[in-house]
């Protein structure tokens, strides 16, 4: 057996019409199909998967994630250019989501941030092999991007 690709993530959320909103607003994925009341399922615009993200809904008084518990830390998104993560970055602040932090950490550059129930979420740039940096971890760079200084 060799595995071809992780298919999809499933998120759990308290309230399945506010985070389908950020899902779509935010992210800019399309709404595949819905299990009214239960589940949402999103893809990626130009996918050719059923579903990329799915949201399952387990109602108001869940507990929220916790950095120290075991389980899922991150979902991050790709982007096609570099460039485009500046503009993803300057359309997180004119949204007013809180934006963690940044990272150039060798292979990629990325942007973390949380959906409505503190899922954290990561929108990355993957660099070519080629310009990851010579004789260092490419994973292990915690820089902030070049272009997020004005925001600090």
């Amino acid at each position: 057996m060799v595995l071809k690709k992780l298919g999809h993530v499933v998120l759990k959320v308290r309230d399945l019409d506010l985070s389908e909103a950020f899902y779509t607003g935010v992210l800019g994925l399309i709404v595949t199909r819905r299990m009214p009341g239960r589940m949402v399922f999103f893809a990626v615009p130009g996918s050719p998967n059923s579903h990329d993200l799915g949201l399952w809904k387990v109602g108001p008084d869940a507990a929220p994630p916790s950095s120290r518990q075991v389980g899922l830390f991150h979902v991050a998104w790709q982007l096609e250019r570099e460039e485009d993560l500046r503009t993803f970055l300057d359309s997180l602040t004119a949204r007013g989501v809180p934006v963690l932090s940044t990272m150039d950490h060798g292979a990629n550059l990325s942007v973390y941030f949380e959906d409505p129930d503190g899922n954290m979420l990561e929108v990355t740039y993957e660099k070519p092999r080629e310009a990851w940096p010579p004789h260092q971890n490419p994973f292990a760079g915690r820089e902030p991007l070049s272009f997020d200084a004005a925001r600090r």
